[in-house]
């Protein structure tokens, strides 16, 4: 049962990347078709700034891949899965500053395409991101003083 979970888990993973993925290309493609409105290949800093929160995101379900398989291989309480869960917040903080600084852009795109939606959906990121990045630190700080817990525990055994 434990491998099934893990292994759901992972396919999960696997998923949360999918729409990301399509989401990129999808945006390649519109960004090679010949617009009248504007140049070939012209990007917008609104597509920039999506273009490089994808680089964490997919950097996190990397690693989240990684501490499943930590979880599945029963080596959980370890320095290897701490450091993924500090990679994981360090991916968090990044989506989150990168979208915070893409607010005044989102905020104008907006106002001239009568959107307020945007604005909320760029700060709804910004915090879903930094609540993951703060929950990962939570944890990694927890699963530190658990390893080191039961090392003093080994030694005193």
């Amino acid at each position: 049962m434990k491998h099934a979970s893990v292994l759901f888990l992972q396919l999960t993973v696997f998923l949360m990347g999918l729409p990301a993925l399509a989401a990129c290309v999808i945006g390649v493609i519109g960004l090679l078709q010949n617009n009248p409105d504007q140049f070939p290949g012209k990007m917008h800093p609104t597509d920039i700034g999506f273009f490089v929160a994808v680089i964490p995101y997919f950097i996190a379900l990397f690693q989240a891949y990684r501490l499943l398989g930590y979880i599945d291989k029963s080596i959980a309480f370890s320095e290897l899965s701490v450091q993924a869960l500090k990679k994981i917040k360090i991916c968090g903080y990044s989506i989150s500053l990168i979208f915070l600084v893409m607010e005044p852009v989102l905020y104008v795109e907006a106002m001239q395409e009568d959107a307020p939606g945007l604005i909320v959906l760029g700060l709804a990121v910004v915090f879903a991101s930094f609540i993951i990045a703060v929950f990962a630190a939570l944890l990694a700080r927890l699963l530190h003083n658990a390893i080191q817990l039961q090392s003093e525990n080994d030694l005193t055994v």
